[in-house]
Protein backbone atom coordinates (compact mmCIF):
# COMPACT_ATOMS: atom_id res chain seq x y z
CA UNK A 1 0.00 0.00 0.00
CA UNK A 2 1.54 3.32 -1.10
CA UNK A 3 1.87 6.13 1.42
CA UNK A 4 -0.42 9.07 0.86
CA UNK A 5 1.31 11.87 -1.10
CA UNK A 6 0.84 15.61 -0.66
CA UNK A 7 -2.64 16.84 -1.47
CA UNK A 8 -3.14 17.93 -5.04
CA UNK A 9 -2.90 21.69 -5.57
CA UNK A 10 -6.28 23.20 -6.12
CA UNK A 11 -6.65 25.27 -9.26
CA UNK A 12 -8.13 28.11 -7.22
CA UNK A 13 -4.79 28.74 -5.46
CA UNK A 14 -3.15 30.00 -8.65
CA UNK A 15 -5.48 33.02 -9.09
CA UNK A 16 -5.03 33.76 -5.40
CA UNK A 17 -1.26 33.90 -5.83
CA UNK A 18 -1.67 36.15 -8.86
CA UNK A 19 -3.89 38.54 -6.90
CA UNK A 20 -1.40 38.50 -4.05
CA UNK A 21 1.44 39.36 -6.40
CA UNK A 22 -0.61 42.13 -8.04
CA UNK A 23 -1.47 43.52 -4.59
CA UNK A 24 2.17 43.51 -3.57
CA UNK A 25 3.18 45.31 -6.76
CA UNK A 26 0.42 47.88 -6.35
CA UNK A 27 1.36 48.43 -2.72
CA UNK A 28 4.99 48.91 -3.68
CA UNK A 29 3.99 51.36 -6.39
CA UNK A 30 1.83 53.39 -4.02
CA UNK A 31 4.55 53.37 -1.39
CA UNK A 32 7.06 54.57 -3.99
CA UNK A 33 4.75 57.39 -5.05
CA UNK A 34 4.12 58.38 -1.43
CA UNK A 35 7.88 58.64 -0.87
CA UNK A 36 8.69 60.26 -4.24
CA UNK A 37 11.57 62.62 -3.48
CA UNK A 38 11.14 66.40 -3.72
CA UNK A 39 13.92 66.38 -6.33
CA UNK A 40 11.41 64.97 -8.82
CA UNK A 41 9.33 68.13 -8.45
CA UNK A 42 12.46 70.24 -8.88
CA UNK A 43 13.30 68.40 -12.10
CA UNK A 44 9.79 68.97 -13.44
CA UNK A 45 9.86 72.71 -12.64
CA UNK A 46 13.29 73.13 -14.24
CA UNK A 47 12.21 71.30 -17.39
CA UNK A 48 8.95 73.26 -17.69
CA UNK A 49 10.72 76.63 -17.28
CA UNK A 50 13.70 75.92 -19.50
CA UNK A 51 15.84 75.95 -16.32
CA UNK A 52 15.01 79.62 -15.68
CA UNK A 53 13.32 78.61 -12.42
CA UNK A 54 14.94 75.94 -10.25
CA UNK A 55 14.14 74.42 -6.87
CA UNK A 56 17.58 73.86 -5.33
CA UNK A 57 18.49 71.88 -2.20
CA UNK A 58 15.17 69.96 -2.19
CA UNK A 59 14.12 68.13 0.98
CA UNK A 60 11.16 65.89 1.78
CA UNK A 61 8.84 64.45 -0.84
CA UNK A 62 6.84 65.62 -3.81
CA UNK A 63 3.80 65.76 -1.51
CA UNK A 64 5.37 67.58 1.44
CA UNK A 65 8.75 69.21 1.17
CA UNK A 66 10.78 72.35 0.71
CA UNK A 67 13.41 73.86 -1.57
CA UNK A 68 15.18 77.13 -2.36
CA UNK A 69 13.70 78.95 -5.41
CA UNK A 70 16.41 80.12 -7.83
CA UNK A 71 16.14 82.24 -10.97
CA UNK A 72 18.69 81.35 -13.63
CA UNK A 73 19.73 82.46 -17.09
CA UNK A 74 18.96 78.98 -18.41
CA UNK A 75 21.08 76.00 -19.54
CA UNK A 76 24.80 76.80 -19.39
CA UNK A 77 24.27 80.23 -17.83
CA UNK A 78 26.48 81.37 -14.95
CA UNK A 79 23.80 83.76 -13.73
CA UNK A 80 21.68 82.49 -10.86
CA UNK A 81 20.18 84.09 -7.76
CA UNK A 82 18.36 82.41 -4.88
CA UNK A 83 15.70 83.78 -2.54
CA UNK A 84 16.65 84.06 1.15
CA UNK A 85 14.04 81.62 2.51
CA UNK A 86 12.95 78.13 1.61
CA UNK A 87 9.65 77.49 -0.14
CA UNK A 88 7.52 74.92 1.74
CA UNK A 89 4.66 72.96 0.17
CA UNK A 90 2.16 70.38 1.36
CA UNK A 91 -0.45 68.51 -0.66
CA UNK A 92 -3.66 68.03 1.30
CA UNK A 93 -7.39 67.59 0.78
CA UNK A 94 -10.16 70.16 1.23
CA UNK A 95 -13.06 69.31 -1.04
CA UNK A 96 -10.38 68.19 -3.50
CA UNK A 97 -6.59 68.23 -3.75
CA UNK A 98 -4.98 71.48 -2.53
CA UNK A 99 -1.34 72.49 -2.45
CA UNK A 100 -0.53 74.77 0.48
CA UNK A 101 2.43 77.11 -0.03
CA UNK A 102 4.50 79.02 2.53
CA UNK A 103 7.62 81.14 2.31
CA UNK A 104 8.57 83.55 5.07
CA UNK A 105 10.04 86.21 2.79
CA UNK A 106 7.73 86.07 -0.15
CA UNK A 107 4.39 84.21 -0.06
CA UNK A 108 1.41 85.13 2.10
CA UNK A 109 0.70 82.35 4.61
CA UNK A 110 -2.39 80.36 3.62
CA UNK A 111 -2.01 80.82 -0.14
CA UNK A 112 -2.88 77.62 -1.95
CA UNK A 113 -3.29 75.99 -5.33
CA UNK A 114 -6.46 73.97 -5.85
CA UNK A 115 -6.19 71.07 -8.27
CA UNK A 116 -9.19 69.87 -10.27
CA UNK A 117 -8.64 66.98 -12.63
CA UNK A 118 -10.90 64.93 -14.84
CA UNK A 119 -10.89 62.93 -18.03
CA UNK A 120 -8.73 64.93 -20.41
CA UNK A 121 -8.67 68.09 -18.31
CA UNK A 122 -6.66 69.72 -15.53
CA UNK A 123 -7.29 73.02 -13.74
CA UNK A 124 -5.11 74.88 -11.23
CA UNK A 125 -6.73 77.65 -9.22
CA UNK A 126 -4.78 80.14 -7.08
CA UNK A 127 -6.64 80.88 -3.85
CA UNK A 128 -5.86 83.69 -1.37
CA UNK A 129 -5.65 83.07 2.39
CA UNK A 130 -8.98 83.12 4.20
CA UNK A 131 -8.11 86.44 5.86
CA UNK A 132 -7.74 88.09 2.45
CA UNK A 133 -10.53 86.29 0.58
CA UNK A 134 -12.92 89.25 0.82
CA UNK A 135 -10.42 91.71 -0.68
CA UNK A 136 -10.41 92.63 -4.35
CA UNK A 137 -7.20 91.31 -5.93
CA UNK A 138 -5.28 90.80 -2.66
CA UNK A 139 -1.49 90.68 -2.62
CA UNK A 140 -0.46 87.03 -2.50
CA UNK A 141 3.29 87.20 -2.99
CA UNK A 142 6.20 89.61 -3.07
CA UNK A 143 9.83 89.29 -4.17
CA UNK A 144 12.87 91.57 -4.24
CA UNK A 145 13.33 93.02 -7.73
CA UNK A 146 17.04 92.21 -7.42
CA UNK A 147 16.04 88.53 -7.82
CA UNK A 148 15.51 89.22 -11.53
CA UNK A 149 19.28 89.61 -11.96
CA UNK A 150 19.50 85.82 -11.82
CA UNK A 151 17.82 85.67 -15.26
CA UNK A 152 20.92 87.12 -16.90
CA UNK A 153 20.80 89.69 -19.72
CA UNK A 154 19.45 92.39 -19.54
CA UNK A 155 18.53 92.11 -15.85
CA UNK A 156 22.09 91.52 -14.66
CA UNK A 157 23.07 94.76 -16.42
CA UNK A 158 20.19 96.78 -15.00
CA UNK A 159 20.75 95.53 -11.42
CA UNK A 160 17.16 96.41 -10.53
CA UNK A 161 16.09 97.42 -7.05
CA UNK A 162 12.60 97.69 -5.60
CA UNK A 163 9.87 95.14 -4.98
CA UNK A 164 7.78 92.81 -7.13
CA UNK A 165 4.29 91.82 -6.01
CA UNK A 166 1.55 89.51 -7.28
CA UNK A 167 -2.11 90.44 -6.82
CA UNK A 168 -4.97 88.26 -7.96
CA UNK A 169 -8.52 87.15 -7.29
CA UNK A 170 -9.84 83.98 -8.88
CA UNK A 171 -6.85 83.27 -11.11
CA UNK A 172 -6.97 79.87 -12.76
CA UNK A 173 -5.14 77.99 -15.50
CA UNK A 174 -6.73 75.03 -17.21
CA UNK A 175 -5.63 72.46 -19.78
CA UNK A 176 -7.80 70.30 -22.04
CA UNK A 177 -7.15 68.44 -25.25
CA UNK A 178 -7.95 71.69 -27.03
CA UNK A 179 -5.17 73.57 -25.21
CA UNK A 180 -4.84 75.94 -22.27
CA UNK A 181 -7.07 78.71 -20.95
CA UNK A 182 -6.38 81.42 -18.38
CA UNK A 183 -9.27 82.55 -16.17
CA UNK A 184 -9.32 85.74 -14.13
CA UNK A 185 -6.73 88.48 -13.89
CA UNK A 186 -3.26 88.67 -12.34
CA UNK A 187 -1.41 91.93 -11.71
CA UNK A 188 2.37 91.94 -11.34
CA UNK A 189 3.43 95.16 -9.65
CA UNK A 190 6.89 96.69 -9.57
CA UNK A 191 7.18 99.24 -6.79
CA UNK A 192 9.96 101.80 -6.36
CA UNK A 193 12.06 100.49 -9.23
CA UNK A 194 15.70 101.58 -9.36
CA UNK A 195 18.55 100.64 -11.69
CA UNK A 196 22.33 100.83 -11.53
CA UNK A 197 22.41 102.53 -14.93
CA UNK A 198 20.46 105.56 -13.72
CA UNK A 199 21.64 108.28 -11.32
CA UNK A 200 18.08 108.63 -10.06
CA UNK A 201 17.42 106.82 -6.75
CA UNK A 202 13.93 105.88 -7.96
CA UNK A 203 12.57 105.36 -11.47
CA UNK A 204 8.92 104.76 -10.64
CA UNK A 205 6.22 102.15 -9.99
CA UNK A 206 4.55 100.01 -12.67
CA UNK A 207 1.90 97.36 -13.27
CA UNK A 208 1.81 94.47 -15.73
CA UNK A 209 -1.67 93.00 -16.04
CA UNK A 210 -2.32 89.51 -17.40
CA UNK A 211 -5.91 88.62 -18.36
CA UNK A 212 -7.39 85.60 -20.11
CA UNK A 213 -9.02 86.09 -23.51
CA UNK A 214 -10.47 82.66 -24.18
CA UNK A 215 -8.84 79.37 -25.19
CA UNK A 216 -5.10 79.67 -25.80
CA UNK A 217 -4.95 83.47 -25.50
CA UNK A 218 -4.06 85.99 -22.80
CA UNK A 219 -3.59 89.76 -22.95
CA UNK A 220 -0.68 91.69 -21.39
CA UNK A 221 -0.89 95.37 -20.50
CA UNK A 222 1.98 97.47 -19.07
CA UNK A 223 1.30 100.84 -17.44
CA UNK A 224 3.07 103.41 -15.26
CA UNK A 225 1.64 104.41 -11.91
CA UNK A 226 4.16 107.18 -11.28
CA UNK A 227 7.82 108.04 -11.80
CA UNK A 228 10.46 109.62 -14.01
CA UNK A 229 10.61 106.62 -16.37
CA UNK A 230 7.35 106.27 -18.29
CA UNK A 231 6.52 102.75 -19.52
CA UNK A 232 3.52 101.53 -21.50
CA UNK A 233 2.75 98.65 -23.81
CA UNK A 234 0.46 95.80 -24.83
CA UNK A 235 1.00 92.22 -25.84
CA UNK A 236 -0.50 88.80 -26.29
CA UNK A 237 0.42 85.31 -25.11
CA UNK A 238 -0.73 82.54 -27.43
CA UNK A 239 0.31 79.24 -28.97
CA UNK A 240 2.74 81.23 -31.10
CA UNK A 241 4.49 82.51 -27.99
CA UNK A 242 4.74 85.95 -26.43
CA UNK A 243 4.40 89.06 -28.56
CA UNK A 244 4.77 92.44 -26.86
CA UNK A 245 5.19 95.99 -28.13
CA UNK A 246 5.78 98.97 -25.88
CA UNK A 247 7.76 102.12 -25.37
CA UNK A 248 9.70 103.95 -22.70
CA UNK A 249 10.43 107.65 -22.35
CA UNK A 250 11.56 110.13 -19.73
CA UNK A 251 9.18 112.40 -17.90
CA UNK A 252 9.70 116.11 -18.71
CA UNK A 253 12.94 117.38 -17.15
CA UNK A 254 14.44 113.85 -16.67
CA UNK A 255 15.73 113.28 -20.21
CA UNK A 256 19.44 113.67 -19.38
CA UNK A 257 19.27 111.44 -16.30
CA UNK A 258 17.60 108.61 -18.23
CA UNK A 259 19.39 108.87 -21.58
CA UNK A 260 21.81 105.99 -20.92
CA UNK A 261 19.09 103.71 -19.57
CA UNK A 262 16.80 104.39 -22.55
CA UNK A 263 19.63 103.51 -24.93
CA UNK A 264 20.01 100.07 -23.32
CA UNK A 265 16.48 98.87 -22.60
CA UNK A 266 15.20 99.32 -26.18
CA UNK A 267 15.72 100.71 -29.67
CA UNK A 268 15.83 104.49 -29.67
CA UNK A 269 13.41 106.44 -31.84
CA UNK A 270 13.98 110.06 -30.96
CA UNK A 271 13.08 110.68 -27.35
CA UNK A 272 11.48 107.27 -26.99
CA UNK A 273 12.87 103.76 -26.63
CA UNK A 274 10.89 101.00 -28.37
CA UNK A 275 10.40 97.73 -26.48
CA UNK A 276 9.72 94.58 -28.51
CA UNK A 277 9.45 90.89 -27.65
CA UNK A 278 8.52 88.28 -30.26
Amino acid sequence: MRPAGPPAEHGSSRPARRWGLAGALLGGLLAGLALAPAAWLGDAVAAASGEHLRLDAPAGTVWQGSAVPVLSGGPGSRDALALPDRLHWRLGWSGGPVLDLAQACCIEAGTRLRVQAGWGRLHLGLEPPQALAAETAPELARWPAAWLSGLGTPWNTLQAGGRLSLRSQGLGLGWTRAGWQLDGVAVLGLQDLSARLSPLPRLGSYELQLAGEGPGRARLSLSTRDGALQLRGDGQLSARGLRFRGEAEAAPGEEAALANLLNIIGRRQGARSVLAIG
